[in-house]
């Protein structure tokens, strides 16, 4: 297990405290505590934070599906903002359709009263070992 509870190494997740909650094939989900550092001018969490969270939920959803990718690299990543947040988020990214090596996955980011603050729709590429390795 890597830090964070994930089975990968993320500095950048670890970083900012991204942490696993709870991981099943195809479905991950990660907690995320503003502080105020993860904070914008107006005192709640910075977009960034919120897009970084459901980039690893989402990227993580997708190793998910495929015991032998080692990660999963963002090709695409759209997200909508709903609700500024604060305090502890919970997101989750879920793999809705995968190819060979491309899967589609859509994500949110709750607050702990459960109020939908971001959602995302995203592609991945998965990272697999080379053929023969």
């Amino acid at each position: 297990m890597g830090t964070g509870g994930f089975n990968i190494t993320i500095p950048y997740a670890d970083h900012l405290g991204i942490r696993r909650i709870a991981e099943a094939p195809g479905r991950v989900t990660a907690g995320l505590t503003i502080g105020p550092e993860l904070t914008n001018s107006w005192k709640v969490a910075h977009g960034g934070a919120i897009m970084s969270l459901l980039d690893v939920t989402c990227g993580l959803s997708a190793k998910s599906l495929d015991p032998q990718a080692t990660g999963a690299t963002t090709v695409e990543l759209k997200v909508n903002f709903l609700a500024a947040a604060t305090g502890e988020l919970v997101a989750e990214g879920h793999a809705l359709r995968a190819g060979r090596s491309l899967v589609f996955v859509e994500g949110e980011v709750r607050d702990a009263a459960g109020q939908l603050l971001a959602k995302a729709t995203g592609t991945f590429k998965l990272r697999l070992p080379a053929a023969g390795s």
